[in-house]
């Protein structure tokens, strides 16, 4: 909802201007310029980009246009899921939540985490390394070894849409001053028409160059921007979960385990000590 506030505020901004100073708008309606700015970009980009990569980022962009999933609520949900699992494990041993760990979707202690379970990137994560832990060959040293490179590796992919749309804002200009040339060839062509309309051409012209950097600048910049961002809390999330998980291993007592993992959240997300304890007990009285 932002995204599409923001977009208005910027059109509203830009042509409210331009109109309040007496300026046509008719005169910046051109769609043939477009065309060659809109159509240079997209070949630029199937260009420029494997399959994997514009698959990533075609399935990325839509979440640009939705609120951010990792709320205070779906931490408060993961760190009492991680708090019931180590207290099972700390009670009856690694081996009873093997079941759990095996079938999550069949898992009483899941089933009361629905938010969690819709995200299988966390639902993974976390039983991947539940299952190492039960395994029990593996030191605390490798695993948090192995966990960052896990989160690492999931960063660097995740990365990869938000630096294709930036490659994308960063060459709008170029396609629009493309377009403008285009334009004034078009004009110098047309060099035996009067001046009045010789004016309008090259005017048109200019507006090739205008619209190049509005795109970038205004549109398709931010939206590399935000899905930084959210990159940025999902990884949050797997940090989460690991910090839990080795407090956990390392001999931390679960109430412990889980004050590590809280401690690493944002500012914006962390819940008090107060207000996850009772989201805790709430959990465990289900």
């Amino acid at each position: 909802m932002l995204v599409i506030v923001g977009y208005i505020v910027v059109l509203l901004s830009i042509f409210g201007g331009f109109a309040l100073a007496g300026g046509h708008l008719a005169a910046l309606f051109q769609p043939v310029e477009l065309l060659m700015i809109g159509g240079g970009a997209a070949g630029a980009f199937f260009v420029g980009n494997n399959g994997k990569a514009i698959k990533a980022t075609l399935k990325a962009l839509p979440t640009a246009f939705k609120g951010s999933k990792y709320t205070r609520a779906l931490y408060m949900d993961i760190m009492a899921l991680l708090y019931e699992l180590l207290t099972k494990i700390r009670k009856e041993g690694l081996m009873s939540v093997e079941s759990d760990v095996d079938s999550p979707e069949n898992s009483p202690l899941f089933a009361k985490y629905p938010a969690v379970m819709a995200d299988h990137h966390i639902v993974e994560f976390l039983t991947d390394y539940l299952r190492l832990m039960v395994s029990g060959s593996m030191n605390a040293f490798e695993i948090e070894n192995l966990m960052d490179n896990e989160i690492e590796t999931h960063h660097h992919e995740g990365e990869i849409p938000s630096h294709v749309i930036a490659k994308i804002g960063d060459g709008l200009p170029a396609f629009g001053i493309i377009a403008a040339v285009m334009g004034v060839v078009h004009t110098m062509e047309s060099v035996g028409l009067p001046p009045a309309e010789l004016g309008i051409l090259i005017a048109h012209a200019l507006v090739g160059t205008f619209l190049g950097i509005l795109l970038a600048y205004g549109f398709v910049g931010p939206l590399a921007s935000l899905l930084e961002q959210k990159l940025h809390e999902s990884t949050k999330m797997l940090q989460c979960i690991k910090v839990t998980l080795l407090a956990s291993i390392n001999g931390y007592a679960p109430a412990i385990a889980v004050e590590f993992g809280r401690k690493v959240l944002f500012s914006t997300e962390r819940p008090s000590f107060s207000e996850l304890e009772e989201h805790v007990r709430g959990a465990r009285s289900r």
